[in-house]
């Protein structure tokens, strides 16, 4: 076999060791890992906007102004080391080659809380949509059992082996975009006025504290990063592929999330949309076009032939008039693929640690039958069901999903700036088939600016969100206890370095394995 392996760049780093631990069929191009990653964070649109609206009122375009611009220093520091290190587990691998193994852990850790809380807060959201056919669906009892039931139904599907074909369906992700783009043109056509979105914006400005973790929770609308990462094991040339599906996602990304926050107060005031749209504020936004557009009138705008205004009035009515009910059936649709799509990332995520001696064997085995890491799928599963209890009977539980998300993510993204700082000070001469520009020097060394600046604003971010706010902080820091804690019992007990990158690398494992303890 080894014969036959010729060398790409980037192999000196990683690639032949991965290569023996547990290769995988390379089939994904650019457009493949840009719907997978837009399958993610197309999603959180349709929950996020009301989420920042709660907390940033007004400020919730600004807000989402500057978590772009942190998303694209993100994505850059994700397409630089992905580029480099083609394997799964996004910032979990980065540190362990910067750093250590402990790092990566870390890494890892906060990685799969941001995946639990985003399957919870995606499925939290569905009854919302939904709630267009059936309106008890916003009762909170029968809202957030609906949600349990459908992160119990999708576990049940991943740990049979099902895939998730529907993330990679460029049909799929093309009609969302196409629906997005429609509320974006009707309300920049026939609502928008700068006059009264400036009002919106400065009459209800919020505190400080709120504003930052109104930006800080404005992460959560930028989910998908990691996405890209884990599937740079099955992606075709992944120097060169990853890279250019980060670049698309960012902008078109940044393009839609703009127009979407600007439609959405162009239709509703940020009081509305936080009392009554605040989980489904998509579907305000299509409510409000219906409602607030006069087909015969709008029609009128565009030609003055009787004739012409007639079929205008009439296709634009017809698109009023389905319009709700698209929002509602998709948006169902998406953030159900979603929560499944976190299931599938924490399902790679432990198999990319477990390999790598992060997390004990009993974690990552597959099972004999399915061959899947069925153990993790049920364990984090339920976890996110657990999160999901006090939604019975506490009205804030949509915030405080959204800080346990900012918590995990922010962490995740921090040490994935440092990682590539560390990379270009301890390894300068690793190939970087796409290399961060606008660098300075230091110590004679190159150090991107964008992650530098990354680094200082999730850090910093970071830090403020667990001074300011307990209840983040201690379930924040009770998960990574319980991860570090797992980390150094099982590290003990195998012997191996707490603080080294070891060598060693553990096959997958079918649970009748007798070595899985």
């Amino acid at each position: 076999m080894e014969s036959k392996w010729h060398s790409k760049p980037g192999d000196k780093f990683i690639r032949r060791t991965r290569a023996k631990a547990h290769p995988l069929r390379r089939v994904l191009g650019v457009l493949g890992l840009f719907s997978a990653g837009y399958g993610d964070v197309g999603s959180s649109i349709y929950y996020a906007l009301g989420l920042v609206v709660l907390i940033a009122a007004g400020a919730t375009p600004v807000v989402l102004l500057i978590a772009g611009i942190f998303y694209i220093f993100t994505s850059l520091s994700y397409a630089e080391g992905t580029a480099m290190m083609p394997e799964a587990g996004g910032s979990a691998t980065f540190a362990r080659h910067a750093f250590n193994d402990f790092w990566g852990s870390i890494a890892g850790w906060a990685l799969a809380f941001s995946y639990i809380i985003t399957m919870a807060i995606s499925a939290y959201t569905v009854p919302a949509y939904l709630g267009y056919f059936w309106k008890q669906f916003g009762n909170p009892v029968i809202g957030t059992g609906f949600a349990t039931g459908i992160i119990l139904f999708l576990m049940c599907l991943n740990v049979m082996g099902i895939k998730r074909s529907s993330i990679l369906n460029i049909g799929f992700i093309v009609l969302d975009i196409v629906t997005q783009v429609l509320i974006i043109v009707l309300a920049v056509l026939f609502l928008f006025n700068p006059q009264s979105l400036f009002h919106n914006i400065t009459a209800y400005w919020p505190s400080t504290d709120k504003l930052i973790f109104g930006i800080a929770v404005a992460a959560i609308a930028y989910t998908g990063i990691e996405t890209i990462s884990q599937l740079s094991e099955e992606a075709k040339h992944p120097q060169v592929s990853v890279p250019r599906a980060y670049i698309l996602m960012m902008v078109v990304v940044l393009i839609l999330f703009s127009g979407i926050s600007v439609a959405g107060f162009s239709t509703m005031t940020p009081v509305e949309m936080a009392s009554e749209w605040a989980r489904d504020p998509v579907a305000g936004i299509a409510s409000g076009l219906s409602l607030a557009i006069i087909p015969e009138e709008a029609a009128a705008r565009f030609s003055s032939n009787p004739a012409t205004v007639i079929v205008l009035s009439a296709i634009l009515g017809g698109l009023l008039k389905i319009l709700p009910i698209l929002v509602a059936v998709l948006a169902a649709t998406i953030l159900t693929v979603a929560t499944n799509a976190g299931l599938m990332g924490i399902s790679r995520l432990t198999f990319s640690m477990g390999r790598f001696q992060l997390l004990p064997p009993a974690l990552f085995s597959v099972h004999p039958k399915f061959k899947t890491p069925y153990r993790s799928i049920i364990l984090f599963g339920f976890i996110a069901i657990l999160l999901l209890i006090p939604g019975f009977f506490a009205p804030d539980t949509f915030v405080k999903l959204g800080g346990l998300y900012a918590f995990g993510s922010l962490l995740a993204f921090a040490l994935a700036h440092a990682s590539i700082l560390r990379l270009r000070l301890k390894h300068p001469e690793f190939p970087r088939p796409f290399k961060l520009k606008a660098n300075i020097k230091f110590g004679g060394r190159e150090l991107p600016i964008t992650a530098i600046l990354g680094l200082v604003a999730t850090s910093g971010i970071w830090l403020v969100i667990i001074v300011m706010y307990p209840y983040v902080r201690w379930v924040g820091f009770g998960w990574m206890s319980l991860g570090i804690v797992v980390y150094c019992i099982f590290r003990r007990r195998r012997r191996l370095p707490l603080w080294q990158t070891s060598s060693k690398i553990a096959p997958p494992l079918l649970t009748n394995d007798k070595k899985l303890s």
